[in-house]
Order: structure tokens, then C-alpha cells, then sequence
């Protein structure tokens, strides 16, 4: 988001051409040392928030960038002149030409992950498995397989991985948070959320299609664990749009908002998902939905009797509402576009009365002065990637946990891929927190 309206052991991973040894390096930081961070992708999201973000507290931090992993040569040449024109870059910055070189090295200490979705979770694998912390873009993974050896991974590592599930560093979701984990909100009944756009345009790189040649970046590496198919640079630069690159809508931004879902709640994954949707405007070529509706039923494994709905729906056609989450309860409402709480919906007198039941409205209120998330500088980086970048810069240091850990990105991966999985079979798809695995009906 730029705003807040629009805010892997060759064994272990075959096919992938990793051939470092896991901990082959971790690098043991004392206070005063450099953090010396390598960029893995140089990304449109690398170019626009995350290395604004990251240079806006590199100084104090102690942060640099000292190097660029992109199997594509453009990509690396533009990474250095990027940098570069800013001052942003180390003065020994090198370029590597995929992540086996840059691991190797021995002045990396930790790396930002900015390549496709479905390649998140592996190189995420890569980079704890040769002892480097991670801020790990997300969705967190594209497939359950891809999810679970990367939650596995990092947590045996003992690595500092932060998923950029940036709302858990922004005041006003946490704002949000203690209000509900107070009791004051009452309980969850249902969420509703959208998030809208009118761009035919969007995730669609034309130009860049039409320059990119095979030879000057590895389509093979770039597939990983995919089907190996032919030389397509429309899935090389809009794989938003292809499935199993993306999932599209429910990676690129339902796994934003289905996270705080969790977080509010203390839910890991929904119980079940129906969803539909499907191509009905931007006939391009494109493989994921440009409309996608998505009901889940959320609340504890072991009591039927309790939980509430979620609603998530997005178009791509059509901007009306814009990105909204309004979260439900029998006093009220929370407002996350205009960060308040009102009694709008809640249980009135003459209502109760009929039933001997007292009222039930919420206070207006605000979610607080924090949620204008003032930051120091303005460099260009959206407020919430900032402070979440912060948040990573500081865990690194003092090997806390994060504010958005693996497992987090994890339980948005299983709620992204179990509407994905709904979405492709018109089937209502439950999740068996026994098997760790959904179960499609």
C-alpha cells in the first residue's frame, strides 16, 4: 500500500539450485556494528516503500544496503543507479546474479525479500537457513507446502524474520486491538471488508513485457518449484495475474486484512471458506479474478456454538467504497477508514425492551491521536511500512519477536489459499487444526 486508502539445502528444496550449506554464516552483532542488509528483488514495492522505509531509520539504526540479489540483469543495474542516485547505497555495493551468490557471501547479515509472491516462503527458507535475519514481503507463501517449510524453518533457526504485514506496527490497528481484547467492544459478530479499484492497469507491466529477453534472466530459477513451463515474461512481470505465481486478489491484499482478523481475535484460521468470483472485465489474457468474494466462518475448533462471519469481497472494475474493514459487534461498530468507534448499528433501548434486555450502544470515540502515525522524514515510504521496517530494525538487534512473525504470515497464508482453493473448485474448503490441512467438502 502507498497510502492508507490504498495502504530454501539442495535436499531439502529440490529443484531449486541452492547449493550453501544452512548456517553457513551468522555473523554475531554487537551494539555498535552495521547491519549489513542485502536486497533480494529489486521490486516495484522495494522501489516505492520498503527502501524509503528502511533508509529513513538506517542512520540511527545503523543499517546499510550492501548488495542486490535479481536474476534479471536490468534489475540489478537499476537497483545500483537507484541507490546510488539517492546515496543510499554502500560504497562496496555489489550485484549478485541470484541468491546462491549473494548467501555466499560473507558481508550479508540480513536481507529484505521483495521477489514474486509464490517465491516469498522459499527464499525466505534460503535466507535462515544460511543465518541471516529477514524482512520477508508478503503474502508469506502461495501453497501449504511453501508455508509450512518456511514457518519450520524459521523457527528452528532462532532467525528475526518480520512478514510485511504492516498494519501490526500501525497505532491505530493496535489501538483497535486493545479495545477488543478489553471486553469494552464486546463480542466479534462480523467483519466486513473490501478493497476496490477501477485499473485496468493494475499488476499489467506492457512495456516492460515487451523488453524483457529470456537471455538476460533465468526463467528456471524464477520457476522454483513450479511446473517448468516456457519462456513467459508476462508471468515473470505480471505474475500477480497468473495462478500458481499468485493467487492475485487474496494474496496481494486479502492476506492484509484477513491478518488483523487474526490478530483481533486471537484466531489462527478460519473454520471454513466458500468464494467466487471470476473474470469479468479486464479480458487480457489474465488467469486470477478481477471480482472475489470470500465468506468465512471464524471462532474455536472446539465450540460450534461460537464465532462470527467475515465478509471480504474486491473488484477491480469498479472503485466504489475503496479498501474498508468495519468490525461488528451487538453495541456497535469500529471503523478502520476513519479509526473510530460508534454505537452505528448497536442494540437500541425500544428493541431491547421488547426482549427485557437492556441497551447495548458503544461510546463515539476515536481510536486515539497515535493514528496519525507521524514519521520523522518524509522520504517517500508510507507511514505503517515505516514503522514496521522500525519494528524489524530493533528486533534484529535485540532478538525479540517481531511484531509480525513467520507464524503470523503463516495463518494468513492458510486463510489466502484456503479461499484461493474455494475460489477453483466452487467448493466450501474447512481447516483440520489436527492434520494441520484443509479439508475440501
Amino acid at each position: 500500500m502507498e497510502n492508507r486508502r490504498e495502504f530454501i539445502k539442495k535436499s531439502a528444496l529440490a529443484g531449486l539450485g541452492m547449493s550453501f550449506s544452512a548456517g553457513s554464516y551468522a555473523r554475531i552483532l554487537g551494539s555498535n556494528d552495521r547491519v549489513r542488509v542485502g536486497i533480494i528483488g529489486f521490486s516495484d514495492r522495494f522501489r516505492a516503500s520498503l527502501a524509503p522505509a528502511f533508509m529513513e531509520h538506517a542512520k540511527a539504526q545503523n543499517f546499510a544496503f550492501v548488495g542486490v540479489s535479481d536474476i534479471w540483469s536490468r534489475r540489478r543495474e537499476e537497483a545500483e543507479q537507484f541507490l546510488k542516485g539517492k546515496g543510499w547505497n554502500d560504497s562496496s555495493f555489489f550485484k549478485a546474479r541470484n541468491n546462491d551468490e549473494l548467501l555466499d557471501r560473507k558481508d550479508v547479515d540480513a536481507v529484505i525479500i521483495s521477489t514474486a509472491d509464490f517465491q516469498h516462503a522459499l527464499h525466505c527458507v534460503a535466507a535462515v537457513e544460511s543465518g541471516r535475519d529477514a524482512y520477508c514481503e508478503k503474502p508469506f507463501a502461495e501453497s501449504l507446502d511453501d508455508a509450512r517449510k518456511a514457518v519450520k524453518a524459521v523457527e528452528s533457526s532462532k532467525r528475526i524474520v518480520q512478514v510485511g504485514s504492516q498494519r501490526r506496527s500501525a497505532p491505530n490497528y493496535h489501538s483497535a486491538n486493545d479495545f477488543i481484547k478489553s471486553g469494552k467492544f464486546g463480542d466479534i459478530t462480523m467483519v466486513e471488508m473490501t478493497w476496490n479499484v477501477n485499473q485496468p492497469g493494475r499488476w499489467r507491466r506492457p512495456k516492460l513485457v515487451s523488453e524483457i529477453r529470456k537471455e538476460d534472466t533465468d526463467w528456471d530459477r524464477y520457476q522454483l518449484n513450479r511446473p517448468k513451463t516456457a519462456w513467459d515474461p508476462r508471468k515473470y512481470l505480471e505474475f500477480r495475474l497468473f495462478y500458481p505465481y499468485s493467487s492475485g486478489i487474496p494474496g496481494q491484499w486479502m492476506s492484509h486484512q484477513i491478518d488483523t482478523v487474526h490478530w483481533f481475535s486471537g484466531l489462527d484460521h478460519p473454520r471454513s471458506v466458500v468464494a467466487n468470483g471470476g473474470v469479468y472485465s479486464w479480458k487480457d489474457g489474465r488467469v486470477n479474478a478481477d471480482t472475489f468474494t470470500a465468506v468465512f466462518d471464524y471462532g474455536p475448533d472446539n465450540d460450534k456454538t461460537k464465532g462470527f462471519q467475515v465478509l471480504y469481497s474486491s473488484r477491480m472494475n469498479n472503485e466504489a467504497g475503496g479498501v474498508k474493514e468495519y468490525y461488528y459487534s451487538n453495541g456497535g461498530m469500529i471503523n478502520l477508514d476513519t479509526n473510530k468507534i460508534s454505537p452505528d448499528g448497536g442494540l437500541e433501548a425500544k428493541y431491547a425492551k421488547e426482549m427485557n434486555m437492556q441497551a447495548n450502544m458503544l461510546p463515539t470515540m476515536s481510536l486515539g491521536e497515535a493514528v496519525k502515525m507521524e514519521t520523522s522524514a518524509n522520504t517517500g515510504g508510507d507511514p505503517m511500512t515505516s514503522l514496521h521496517m522500525l519494528n524489524w530494525m530493533g528486533c534484529v538487534r535485540s532478538r525479540k519477536e517481531p511484531n509480525a512473525p513467520a507464524r503470523v504470515g503463516f495463518n494468513h497464508s492458510v486463510a489466502n489459499i484456503m479461499a484461493t482453493t474455494a475460489l477453483h473448485t466452487g467448493k466450501r474448503v474447512t481447516w483440520d487444526a489436527v492434520k494441520n490441512d484443509m479439508v475440501i467438502s
